[in-house]
């Protein structure tokens, strides 16, 4: 849930075409991003597209002046990708989605598309009346932070962003013995803005070992009594959170495992919400060697875990919870099947009660729609 997690800012009204003037923006550029690629999405809380470039080896901020407050309507689209393909003069076969995030003003979404015959990302709109259209990046007003090299070894990928009110971090990948970075870009951002980078150290429940290669897939923010954290979802899928103060530039982020999901899991987004007042964390993932009877009846499901997982503090690391047992039974009620979202390829809060999520039937054929919160 974004107020639970995001600073509160001043929403600035969009009008006439001009910028909302983040002020998260303190200098920027106006004029084309030149992204060598679109690998991750996420959205500030005013109108800000936080756009992760592995291929660039940059985050890039863009104001996108989307920040007129709507409530989305449409039930479903069906066919997306064809829809998508449509309005850039292809078809379904031409292009891949790669991403989507939800504009949490306007209530927009917001889909990375990959054209296969150019090998290049362009970012597609679905406005809350189910209006389609492409957000242009060569005339707008952005900001960019290139990630260092510390190590001398460049970022390979980013697999995601997430805004944390005071800065915003970047999980990316190298190729070297502690590969797997946390990146974090100090906010609001101007001329001087620098990315700190973390390597990761992990102990990965599953394989009983601690690891520093295996890539974040999925991250966002979290704070336990006056203490900001990033909370991080693996491969073969523990859950991890990484103390921010203990963050060292250049040097080591160790974690604290608190569950497993179940082997041989990709998770692809994550997010927290509230209901009935009970907060809770929604992870959506692929199973890569699918079991009908573990995860339901496609290999895309997700979890619903207890948020209150994240204070444990003695079944941690090799003593931490599974969701399963060695027989492949539940073995926590605190991590959940969310039964609902069967099929979520990708997923988005689109407000207190709904997620946005874009649904496949595991025969190449797409639906964008808003799903209950479990």
């Amino acid at each position: 849930m974004r107020n639970l997690i995001l600073a509160a800012a001043a929403v600035v009204a969009f009008a006439g075409g001009a910028w909302a003037d983040s002020p998260f923006l303190k200098e920027a550029s106006v004029g084309d991003t030149q992204l060598k690629s679109i690998q991750a999405l996420t959205f500030g809380p005013s109108g800000e597209l936080v756009i992760g470039d592995g291929a660039g080896k940059q985050v890039v901020v863009v104001d996108t002046g989307d920040v007129t407050a709507k409530n989305w309507t449409p039930k479903e689209i069906t066919n997306l990708t064809g829809e998508l393909a449509g309005r850039l003069g292809m078809t379904d076969k031409d292009i891949s989605i790669v991403k989507m995030t939800v504009n949490p003003v306007s209530q927009a979404a917001y889909i990375a598309v990959h054209i296969k015959s150019s090998k290049k990302d362009v970012l597609m709109t679905i406005d809350a009346a189910g209006k389609i259209g492409e957000f242009a990046l060569d005339k707008v007003r952005f900001a960019r932070v290139a990630i260092p090299t510390p190590s001398g070894t460049p970022i390979t990928a980013i697999t995601d962003v997430a805004w944390a009110g005071d800065r915003i971090f970047v999980a990316a990948q190298a190729n070297e013995t502690f590969a797997s970075k946390i990146v974090s870009i100090p906010l609001p951002l101007d001329a001087k803005s620098n990315a700190a980078v973390f390597s990761t150290e992990t102990y990965h429940v599953d394989h009983a070992a601690w690891e520093t290669k295996a890539p974040i897939r999925a991250l966002m923010p979290y704070e336990e009594n006056g203490k900001k954290y990033v909370v991080a979802t693996f491969t073969c899928t523990p859950i991890v959170k990484y103390a921010v103060d203990d963050f060292t530039a250049g040097g080591k982020a160790k974690g604290v495992s608190v569950i497993e999901l179940g082997a041989g899991n990709t998770p692809q987004d994550m997010f927290v919400y509230l209901k009935d007042g009970k907060p809770s964390i929604l992870v959506s993932t692929l199973k890569n060697n699918f079991n009908k009877s573990d995860v339901g009846p496609s290999p895309y499901w997700a979890a619903r875990v207890d948020l209150d997982i994240l204070t444990e503090v003695s079944l941690i690391n090799e003593k931490a919870l599974r969701r399963l047992n060695n027989k492949q039974q539940s073995a926590t009620t605190r991590a959940v099947v969310a039964n609902t979202f069967s099929g979520v390829a990708h997923m988005d809060q689109l407000d207190a009660n709904r997620a946005l999520a874009i649904r496949t039937d595991d025969k190449g054929n797409f639906t964008l729609l808003p799903i209950e919160l479990p």
